[in-house]
């Protein structure tokens, strides 16, 4: 029986008592290595049947096309941003924190930014969405 492979004695049950730790940790790591390799040439098949599949079906990516950059000259740009008035005298302070922030947004100066209407959007999400956004915002805190 010493004509055995080491894997054929590690499969072995019997043998297997009578091998030694280095035996043992080696047929350990060929099992792991085999198994490895295995997997990894079945995942390389898989994908080429993808490929072909891809190529027999007609799916393919559609190719992009390259951005043309058009030179303009720059204009002063005008924002409508949305908010509903309120009855409140802090309607020119609620201005200037709009237009702060999509001054902020823009990279750009409160100087090259217009607002010329606020009018509030009514919140469509449901309650459930909401609840859950508060949630989540309070586990950062």
């Amino acid at each position: 029986m010493e004509n055995l492979s080491l894997l054929q004695r590690f499969a072995n049950p019997d043998l297997l008592q009578n091998m030694t730790l280095g035996e043992k940790l080696l047929a350990s790591t060929y099992v792991a290595v085999l198994g490895m390799a295995i997997t990894f040439i079945a995942l390389i098949i898989l994908w080429g049947f993808i490929i072909i599949m891809g190529n027999v079906l007609g799916v393919r990516k559609p190719k992009k096309e390259p951005v043309k950059v058009v030179a303009e000259p720059k204009a002063q740009p005008e924002i409508k941003t949305t908010a509903e008035e309120t009855d409140s005298g802090d309607d020119e302070e609620l201005v200037a924190v709009i237009t702060a922030a999509i001054a902020a947004s823009l990279n750009t100066s409160t100087h090259n930014i217009v607002v010329r209407n606020i009018v509030r959007v009514p919140d469509t999400t449901p309650v459930w969405g909401q609840a859950g956004r508060l949630e989540q915002m309070n586990k950062m805190l």
